[in-house]
């Protein structure tokens, strides 16, 4: 196997011919060609969902990392390979780009695609601060026709359907609250997030000024590199991995606004192993539709697990494997208990990204309501970091 330094050679020495003619407006059943920035551990899932889709290719991968490159060509062959991506963005054989990478680099990665003239596909939150939400909403303003679906999955999940048709039947009432938890575990001397830093980790393999983007300068540190989820320079910690998907279903069916007032409170209090952003939180959502979003996470029991109950005068709609609907006797004394019934398609939410692109329909997780999710997720991050309650301006769109 060639070494790394002169992997990275002739990657950079690849670059020149990669440039191919534009494609074509396409037709109904017609070929995806599809690349991705950020073939990680998530990224390289989202590169199996689109394998395992109809007339769809992978033709290319852009990563600072050299490993994840020699592991794409593994499971592509053909692939090209470039360690910056702005070269993946000028083929214009590319019809859509995979965003993978680390939250803080989504803006960048974003915006350059779009401008590029690619569909995207952007694994959430989608925006890490409120200025980046703001320059990739003009950058999709300014793309016109073109599909971006955000990876909040749950848009696209059978549940989705139960629950608005749940709602459309007036069963539950008026919601005032939605009560929502995510709860996990590790063994003991695993903390939940902790991967090693292999050997290869070094500023050799890894573009570590790339890797940095706006973040503030730093000497190279692997474990940041690799661990970039306990530092707050790259990353929202557990609001940005797993409360953006319990909010997402809310946000869409009862086509939720940017909360008024946002509280959360908490702390390292389990894995004292460098990581700034809390294993335990509690977040408290005031809503201008008077709904309370309360949600609350720890990573040192999983008894409570993960799930939803939104809270009506008539009835409760709980979302957890299943989606059921309780009538509350006090209001439907006859009412009957119901689960959801509509299955999700294997794939369901690349599926609907692919065929959007087709079609000039709206994915399951369009553009705005990526962006509300990720404006509540940020407010949270910077109450808990400031230690106070803070508020939203709709007029100016700013964190007050």
């Amino acid at each position: 196997m060639d070494s790394r330094r002169r992997f990275i050679s002739q990657v950079a020495g690849g670059i020149a011919g990669s440039v191919a003619v534009p494609s074509q407006v396409l037709g109904a059943n017609e070929r995806i060609r599809l690349g991705i920035i950020g073939p990680g551990d998530r990224g390289m899932q989202l590169v199996r969902e689109v394998l395992a889709c109809p007339n769809t290719e992978m033709v290319a991968f852009a990563d600072v990392y050299t490993r994840r490159l020699e592991e794409a060509k593994k499971l592509v062959p053909g692939a090209k390979t470039f360690l910056d991506h702005r070269y993946l963005l000028e083929d214009k054989s590319i019809d859509a780009v995979l965003i993978a990478t680390p939250q803080h680099l989504h803006c960048e990665h974003f915006v350059a695609a779009l401008d590029a003239g690619k569909h995207v596909y952007q694994e959430k939150t989608m925006a890490f601060t409120v200025d980046h939400a703001k320059r990739m909403r003009a950058a999709f303003q300014r793309a016109g026709k073109r599909t971006v679906q955000i990876g909040h999955q749950h848009s696209s999940s059978g549940q989705v359907k139960d629950t608005a048709a749940i709602l459309a039947s007036g069963k539950v009432g008026k919601i005032t609250a939605i009560v929502a938890h995510m709860y996990r575990n590790t063994p003991h001397g695993r903390p939940q997030w902790s991967r090693p830093v292999q050997p290869d980790v070094t500023p050799e393999n890894v573009l570590w000024k790339s890797f940095l983007g706006e973040a503030p300068p730093r000497e190279f540190d692997g474990n940041r590199f690799i661990n970039w989820r306990f530092f707050w320079d790259y990353s929202g910690g557990n609001v940005y991995e797993n409360m953006c998907h319990q909010l997402v279903v809310w946000y869409k069916v009862l086509r939720l606004q940017i909360p008024k007032a946002v509280t959360m409170v908490g702390g390292v209090y389990l894995w004292k192993d460098g990581r700034e952003v809390p294993d335990t939180m509690n977040v408290s959502m005031e809503h201008p539709e008077e709904i309370l979003f309360s949600w609350a996470s720890g990573f040192g029991n999983n008894h409570l697990g993960s799930g939803e109950w939104a809270l009506g005068t008539d009835g409760t709609i709980v979302r957890h494997q299943q989606l059921r609907y309780v009538p509350q006797k006090v209001n439907q004394p006859d009412g009957q208990e119901t689960v959801g019934q509509t299955p999700t398609p294997r794939n369901a939410h690349m599926q609907n990204f692919l065929d959007c692109i087709r079609s000039g329909e709206e994915p399951a997780c369009p553009f705005d309501l990526g962006f509300r999710v990720s404006i509540a997720c940020r407010m949270s991050v910077d109450s808990y970091r400031q230690g106070r309650t803070l508020r939203w301006d709709p007029g100016r769109e700013e964190i007050v």
